[in-house]
């Protein structure tokens, strides 16, 4: 029979929530501006394009950047400021309740699910691969795998006490687990794109 929640306040996970957030909004910020500067300069490359293979506007132009009927910067802009809500409201000493993380997971959940699409149609679809696009990858990758593994150690999902207790000693390793993650999408990219000597010459 699992006991009562545990870890009601991940002071860890809320500071990290928080950082991401602050930089995944930054991010959609910047793809907002350069959709906005490639509506009133059309034909004007982004400030982000250092090349054939790093850049934004391919990924802003095409259907897959507006996948909704609108640029997906604009989840960015909305979506982005849950984590920070989020992580703040935890660190002044908030207490929500299970369907409340269950619904947050869900959020991020679908967060990384896009993310991965996103980075199936960069690289096998679009030959390109975003500034802007990967900072977003970095920070909601590590962010699912942190609030799904607190889920599972906290009690919000139901699992017996041996269960979560490797759920808990699974959190220092999220930080591996998302290197691991990064560096499949460079494996992937490089089988595909030969993108490492690309990247390198373009930034160096």
């Amino acid at each position: 029979m699992p006991t009562a929640p545990t870890h009601t306040r991940p002071t860890g996970l809320a500071v990290w929530l928080i950082v991401a957030g602050v930089i995944g909004w930054w991010a959609a910020f910047q793809l907002t501006v350069e959709k906005f500067h490639a509506y009133e300069n059309p034909g004007e490359g982004a400030a982000c394009d250092f090349s054939i293979l790093v850049q934004c506007s391919a990924n802003l132009s095409s259907w897959q950047g507006s996948v909704f009927g609108f640029p997906n910067p604009i989840l960015g802009l909305t979506g982005w400021i849950a984590p920070i809500v989020v992580g703040a409201a935890v660190l002044a000493g908030a207490r929500f309740s299970r369907w409340f993380w269950l619904a947050f997971w869900a959020g991020m959940a679908f967060a990384f699910g896009f993310v991965v699409w996103l980075i199936g149609q960069s690289i096998y679809s679009l030959g390109t691969l975003c500034p802007w696009c990967m900072v977003t990858w970095s920070v909601t990758i590590p962010s699912f795998y942190a609030v799904t593994v607190h889920l599972l150690r906290s009690g919000v999902v139901p699992l017996g006490d041996g269960a979560r207790a490797v759920a808990g000693r699974l959190m220092p390793w999220v930080p591996l687990m998302a290197i691991v993650s990064y560096a499949i999408v460079l494996l992937l990219a490089q089988l595909e794109l030969n993108a490492i000597p690309l990247i390198i010459r373009d930034l160096f």
